[in-house]
This record gives structure tokens, C-alpha cells and sequence, in this order.
């Protein structure tokens, strides 16, 4: 098993037999702050995802021990997490058994890594639900109060108004607290942005919400900088 990246936003179990697939795919993902554990026995990967911490899995088919299919069926039985298969099997009986038996998608291979990028980020958008992101509630997070119908972040009973690309994005940092988010993460998962060039909305929008927040750039508590990745709320 291998473990690579620092700070991530993302980490992905690989559950693969092929040792190249996996140093490959586990090197590519890293740039995408995907952090990717690689195990080539299904039981090794059962063990490591029933012990939590997995916010998807990426499985091969054609594996020792047990086949994919039957690796998806046990996972799907005992967690609500997403499922990639990635085989060479493409038939479309596969790919049909593969969705029936609880996989979230199916990619066949030879693929382009950069398609399973943008599967694994369109996975844990359905997931979580936040395209886009819901109005109509108050919510608080320690001394933030957030009114999602005015679009005001209340901060120690000053009510302080917000853009909804600002809005957006501060509550997206709070949703994930702790966690680093990727500029590619924020943008595909806040509405105001989805359009936007991701690098210098995501920075113009964040030195936007510390100045109103009160936060120090150079020396921040609420929205930290994290070098190679992107933004993270606190901790």
C-alpha cells in the first residue's frame, strides 16, 4: 500500500491488482489534491474502508481473491460511500451489472486519467448534494451565524453582508472545516463560480470574505492558506 499527497481535499481508496496502474494513478491524482491509497488484494481494501476515513472508492474488476463486483456489492452493503469501477471488461452487460450492484460509475479502460478526475468530482457532487448550494436556512458555526436568505454572515452580532459567490464560498470552507479544499473543489461546487477562472475568482473571492470577516492575510485564523492546494477553514 502506498500513500501519497499533503493536504488534501480528497481521499480515495484504489482497490487494483496492477502495481503500475496504481503507482500511475495514485502520481496523477495527487495533482488534483486527491490523496490515493493503493491496495492490491480486495480484502486488504475492505479492511482499510470499513476503518473509515474513505470519501470514495476506485475498483478494479478483475482482481485475486474475489471479483470487483462482489467487493462492490459487500462495500455498498456497509457504507454509503461512492463506487468507481475501472476495467477492461466494457461490455455493456458489465457496465449495467456493475450499476445494478450498487456502483456509481463505470469506466472501461484504456482511460484518459483526467476523465476519472472529473468522475470522481462529479461522484462527490452527488453525493453531497451541493450543486448548488440550498438557501432558506440559518446555521451556525462557532461565531458565525449564517443567514442563507439575506446571504449575511453574522459575526459576534454584526451582521455582515456577503455576495452570493462570497456567500457561497465561505459557507462551502465552513461545510468542510478542517479540510483543505482544492481552487477546482470550490468552483465546482459553488453556483456563483462554475463560470469563472478558477485560480483568481476563488483568491479575489477569498481576500474579499477576510477583509470582511476581519481576517489577517498574512496571519490568518479563520481561513488559512494551504500551499499546492488551495483554502481550509480553521485547524
Amino acid at each position: 500500500m502506498e500513500t501519497i499527497a499533503k493536504n488534501p481535499s480528497i481521499r480515495a481508496a484504489l482497490i487494483e491488482d496492477d502495481r503500475q496502474m496504481c503507482e500511475i494513478l495514485t502520481e496523477y491524482l495527487k495533482a488534483y489534491a486527491i490523496e490515493t491509497h493503493y491496495f492490491r488484494l480486495p480484502d486488504e481494501g475492505i479492511r482499510a474502508i470499513d476503518q473509515g476515513g474513505f470519501d470514495i472508492v476506485i475498483l478494479d474488476i478483475n482482481l485475486p481473491q474475489m471479483e470487483g463486483l462482489e467487493v462492490c456489492q459487500i462495500l455498498k452493503e456497509r457504507h454509503k460511500i461512492p463506487i468507481i469501477i475501472i476495467s477492461a471488461r466494457g461490455s455493456v452487460s458489465d457496465r449495467v451489472l456493475g450499476l445494478e450492484l450498487g456502483a456509481d460509475d463505470y469506466l472501461p479502460k484504456p482511460f484518459d486519467p483526467r476523465e476519472l478526475v472529473a468522475r470522481i468530482r462529479a461522484a462527490l457532487r452527488k453525493e453531497s448534494g451541493s450543486t448548488p448550494l440550498a438557501l432558506g436556512s440559518k446555521r451556525s458555526f462557532g461565531v458565525f451565524a449564517l443567514d442563507e436568505e439575506a446571504l449575511e454572515i453574522d459575526k459576534g452580532g454584526e451582521a455582515i453582508p456577503f455576495t452570493k459567490g462570497e456567500y457561497e464560498v465561505f459557507a462551502l470552507l465552513l461545510k468542510h472545516e478542517g479540510k483543505a479544499l482544492t481552487r477546482d473543489f470550490i468552483v465546482d461546487n459553488t453556483e456563483a463560480l462554475r463560470w469563472e477562472s478558477v485560480g483568481k475568482s476563488v483568491d479575489t473571492i477569498i481576500g474579499r470574505i477576510r477583509v470582511k470577516i476581519g481576517d489577517d492575510p498574512k496571519n490568518p485564523r479563520y481561513i488559512k492558506s494551504v500551499r499546492g492546494v488551495g483554502y481550509r477553514f480553521g485547524r
